[in-house]
């Protein structure tokens, strides 16, 4: 089992240049690495007959591909030309390679996404791949060649777990400590039981449950967009490169720094509070990447959809709250009483469902019927398919939210059935 915790350190003045000077070394030898890859490449895909209008390094046939093991077994070479290398620690280097080349081996898979060189400032982390030791010894880490460093331990490491390796990152805060720790004990991945609900998403319902629960959007960036844009209006004015432009970029560093842990802060209590409602979640398989191309892209990224669904998953895991993804294909425009198609616009907020009656007598808001929809996607999903009619003790059991006439209504014609009982 391998955990994250994430800390955060005081590194004096010289400690604070020296890391500043390794990240900037780290920036120079991951472009030079892409640079020699992106030469290599230039070199063999000219046409055979003419010439390209810029000029092209041209590599001898035989010079072989520079993967991640020449680059890495070059490096000892690289700091006889460039004593500059010698400063940063080898191992830091040989996984700044390895960062270049899982990026292009990403790149590879996707078919998009190519390396791009880092520009000044732009390379924020430095990774120390193993220790001989625990680094941390009470309230200081120790890292090689910088020595001891003050360190806000706020949680202690668990017994049985060693740190691996640690990961060194630069914010407009100050600097934080990624320490991946690893242990023997295995956790079993929950199973789906008791109580469950489906959850569904939204711009003007941040969630609705299928058990009526609403939770009003905070959109953090909508909030600090003035002050924000105060802030990248002056930056706009300064000189680039100049003292007063680097801090009036701070600036600009620190505000995003903000939103972004005041957004994650708020989804944490959030799936904190969805896994006090069941035992069980379903949540929409959707690809929010889409959505945020579109003309409510700000307002989608903003609410950072697919993050929350990252958190709900690590939250369950923890806390033993199975969840898991259903298709979401249709499922605002399906009655989730009948299972009727039932099409909807954007500006219908009310589901009304005149095969079953659903929503007829007393209105049902669409976010939550989906959400109901959803409940039982998520139940057909993980239960016995294809026996309709028959009382099956692991879909009652499962389902919680609804009755057993739920589960006999499927069998029923429309004029049969009526409304879920929650």
């Amino acid at each position: 089992m391998i955990l994250n915790y994430t800390y955060r350190i005081y590194p004096d003045d010289q400690q604070q240049e020296t890391l500043n000077e390794w990240l900037d070394i780290c920036r120079a030898s991951y472009n030079y690495a892409l640079r020699e890859l992106k030469d290599w490449i230039a070199s063999r895909k000219c046409q055979i007959d003419r010439c390209s209008l810029e000029s092209e390094y041209i590599m001898s046939a035989d010079y072989p591909f520079p993967g991640y093991h020449q680059q890495q077994n070059n490096l000892p070479k690289a700091k006889k030309e460039f004593p500059r290398l010698k400063q940063v620690p080898s191992q830091v280097l040989q996984t700044n390679i390895r960062r270049l080349h899982d990026a292009w081996d990403f790149f590879q898979k996707r078919g998009y996404g190519f390396p791009r060189f880092k520009k000044f400032g732009q390379m924020k982390s430095m990774l120390f791949p193993q220790f001989k030791a625990n680094p941390i010894t009470g309230w200081q880490i120790k890292l090689p060649k910088l020595g001891l460093i003050a360190i806000n331990l706020h949680r202690p490491i668990p017994d049985g777990f060693i740190v691996k390796q640690l990961r060194v990152l630069k914010k407009a805060k100050g600097w934080f400590a990624v320490v991946a720790i690893e242990s023997d004990i295995e956790v079993s991945e929950p199973i789906p039981h008791g109580h469950c609900i489906g959850v569904d998403v939204g711009l003007l319902s941040y969630c609705c449950t299928s058990d009526k629960f609403v939770e009003q959007p905070s959109k953090f960036f909508k909030q600090s967009y003035r002050r924000l844009k105060v802030l990248q209006k002056r930056l706009s004015k300064k000189q680039k490169r100049s003292a007063n432009y680097e801090k009036a970029r701070k600036k600009v560093e620190a505000m995003h720094n903000h939103i972004a842990w005041q957004r994650k802060d708020y989804q944490f209590k959030l799936a904190h509070k969805l896994c006090d409602m069941a035992d069980t979640i379903f949540v929409e398989d959707c690809d929010f990447r889409i959505m945020a191309k579109g003309f409510l892209g700000k307002h989608t990224k903003d609410a950072a959809f697919g993050q929350f669904r990252q958190i709900l998953k690590y939250v369950g895991k923890r806390r033993g709250v199975f969840v898991d993804e259903v298709d979401h294909r249709g499922t605002s425009q399906t009655c989730p009483n009948c299972r009727s198609e039932v099409r909807k616009e954007l500006k219908d907020r009310y589901h009304v469902c005149h095969e079953c009656g659903y929503g007829v007598t007393e209105p049902v808001d669409r976010d939550i019927a989906s959400a109901q929809e959803i409940c039982n996607r998520g139940i057909e999903k993980h239960s016995t398919q294809g026996l309709w009619g028959k009382e099956i003790g692991y879909q009652v059991g499962l389902s919680g939210a609804f009755c057993l006439d739920k589960w006999r209504g499927v069998a029923m014609s429309n004029s049969d059935v009526g409304k879920p009982a929650l």
